[in-house]
């Protein structure tokens, strides 16, 4: 165990304690909710905090950080401008850029891509702020959501405990990732995600639910993972809102100054066809 890995978990341990009350007394700190619905096919509520920890697992140093993209694939920040991006009303994109980043302005709002894509690998890499302010949710949070609807959450999640389904590279109330492969606070940190979409027919029924493989610096969180419905706060997902393949991609404004670079996305293709 690394000098990092042991002071990652001494934060942890101190992080789980309340304030104190009295003498040397603590009040565990709630982590969650216990009055939402149960998740379909577990025993947990949504955002359950009650709900098992992922085990943390130290990355290596660096996996797929700053990686150059393939010859297929559509750039969608090289970290100069935003051009590839608007905000959710179609108007000018206004993130702060520098030196090869783009960083959230809380309040501005989400952005999203102009181009839309169906199944495809996405690479991408953000920072969590390197000074830590807040706990849980109200640190260092974003996310990536397709179709501003299937969530793979950002989330400072090094020392940082909240509810398992909220975590740094969980399907947002839907599944925990199945580690916790987080970097400290302002370290780049990279993620793999290969989304396919969901499809319906053509009388209006869901014939693939949407899923996703999700790796996050280096580490394996989720593999072709099924999507129960789109990711709603405490709530339970559902696919009634029946859409084209193709999707935008958004990054979440929740008012952390989040910084992110190197972004690309390329179509998954099909077997037997050139």
């Amino acid at each position: 165990m690394t000098s990092k890995h042991i002071l990652h978990n001494f934060i942890l341990s101190i992080a789980s304690l309340g304030t104190a009350t009295s003498g040397f007394s603590a009040e565990p700190q709630k982590l969650g909710y216990s009055d939402t619905p149960i998740v379909p096919g577990t025993q947990w509520h949504v955002h359950d905090g009650d709900r098992p920890q992922p085990r943390i697992v130290t990355p290596a140093a660096a996996f797929s950080h700053l990686a150059p993209a393939p010859s297929d694939a559509v750039v969608l920040f090289d970290g100069k401008d935003l051009s590839k991006w608007q905000d959710a009303k179609g108007r000018e994109a206004k993130w702060k850029v520098e030196k090869g980043y783009m960083e959230v302005v809380g309040g501005t709002g989400s952005i999203q891509t102009k181009d839309k894509f169906a199944d495809f690998q996405l690479h991408l890499e953000f920072a969590t702020p390197s000074v830590v302010k807040g706990t849980g949710q109200n640190r260092g949070n974003s996310g990536i959501l397709l179709n501003g609807m299937y969530e793979v959450q950002v989330l400072d999640s090094y020392g940082n405990k909240t509810y398992p389904d909220g975590q740094c590279g969980a399907l947002y109330g839907w599944t925990p990732p199945l580690v916790n492969a987080s970097k400290p606070p302002g370290e780049w940190q990279s993620y793999e995600i290969i989304f396919e979409s969901p499809r319906w027919d053509e009388s209006g029924q869901l014939v693939k639910k949407a899923n996703v493989t999700v790796i996050h610096n280096g580490l394996v969180l989720h593999h072709r993972r099924e999507y129960i419905g789109d990711s709603p706060h405490q709530k339970v997902g559902t696919f009634n809102k029946k859409h084209a393949p193709e999707m935008f991609i958004q990054l979440q404004d929740h008012g952390n100054p989040m910084r992110f670079r190197n972004i690309w996305v390329r179509s998954l293709g099909q077997y037997d066809q050139p």
